[in-house]
């Protein structure tokens, strides 16, 4: 008998729209995962605050997924920032199973100085935002949190920005910032911290990355 599988719910990055998620949703989907969700955020380049595409992710979760009792958050790049702010700010904690982020600058990005706009200031090191959100960082304590990252990251500088001290973190060897939503070890490894905890066992990954809590 399959495992009853939450919905998830994915959240693109900056100057992304949800159609940069086509190889992942199609690898889930073929993997049992029959009810997974993207939105575009509206605008995508930084010319408002996370915390109001946060807002708009707040939206889509009451509109879309209120039937169900707990969901799955995937954040990448930026959208690892939304999901953040949506469940320390907005009540998302007691929606969300389980949240991943992937390449996410959790303590800034020397690359927000290349904007001037508002989302791009807020991901910039020691931003206020940032600084507000790692405040209270261990409320993901509360989820089943990990960290998805790579060290070749160009876009997340440094790359080691993408870890928080709780939840686990994962290192991945992948050799460009938009590969971790569409290269084969970053896609198996996301499934099968997902499966974790369902009825079936999760699927097998055929390497080791670096795990740490």
């Amino acid at each position: 008998m399959s495992a009853i599988r939450p919905p998830i719910l994915l959240i693109h990055g900056i100057d992304d729209t949800a159609g940069i998620f086509h190889a992942l949703k199609a690898y889930l989907r073929d993997r049992g995962w029959n009810d997974v969700h993207t939105l575009d955020l509206q605008p995508n380049n930084g010319d408002i605050g996370l915390d109001m595409l946060a807002a708009q992710v707040q939206q889509y979760i009451n509109q879309r997924l209120s039937a169900s009792s707990q969901i799955d958050l995937v954040g990448f790049s930026m959208g690892g920032i939304v999901g953040r702010y949506y469940l320390q700010r907005l009540g998302g904690l007691q929606k969300v199973r389980r949240f991943v982020t992937l390449s996410s600058p959790h303590n800034g990005t020397w690359t927000g100085y290349l904007r001037t706009n508002p989302g791009a200031k807020q991901m910039r090191p020691n931003s206020d935002f940032l600084k507000d959100l790692n405040t209270t960082v261990d409320e993901l304590k509360q989820v089943e949190f990990t960290s998805i990252w790579t060290p070749f990251d160009l876009m997340i500088v440094p790359p080691s920005s993408s870890q928080l001290p709780v939840g686990n973190m994962i290192q991945l060897p992948i050799l460009a910032h938009p590969f971790m939503v569409s290269d084969a070890r970053s896609l198996a490894t996301l499934a099968a911290l997902l499966s974790h905890g369902l009825a079936e066992p999760p699927e097998e990954i055929s390497y080791h990355p670096k795990i740490s809590a």
